[in-house]
């Protein structure tokens, strides 16, 4: 059970820096990279397996089980999870800010190509003709 309560430790010592790092003060935006999204999914998905692979009395079947180091990493864990849930709407509304940037940054990069090529095009035709 020792290796269950580690991997909720590190776990938890990591998702606390990154949710520090997203969670930004009342007021201010909430600033998310996809770095940021990568490896948080990517954290919550390996504790979810370190814990289906664990025995039953470790994930709470087993009214036995008292291990107060583990449960005191779990409800940690537990904190996490929600403060996460919290931040949600507010990371999305920031990605989708970003879409919308890079949507904008796009489209003016379209109009300039077309201009760029229908620039040429009109120098090849001057060209040409003389």
């Amino acid at each position: 059970m020792s290796l269950l309560w580690q991997t909720f430790r590190d776990t938890n010592s990591r998702l606390q820096l990154w949710l520090d790092e997203i969670g930004a003060p009342c007021g201010q935006p909430v600033v998310v990279t996809p770095e940021n999204m990568a490896a948080l999914l990517s954290e919550l998905l390996r504790t979810g397996e370190a814990l289906r692979a664990a025995p039953d009395s470790a994930r709470g079947n087993d009214p036995a089980l008292n291990d107060p180091v583990l449960k005191a990493e779990l409800a940690t864990y537990r904190r996490h999870v929600e403060r996460l849930r919290d931040l949600m709407p507010s990371i999305r509304r920031h990605l989708v800010a970003e879409r919308n940037h890079i949507e904008v940054q796009r489209a003016r990069l379209q109009s300039a190509a077309q201009w760029s090529r229908a620039s040429r095009q009109t120098l090849w035709n001057g060209l040409y003709l003389r």
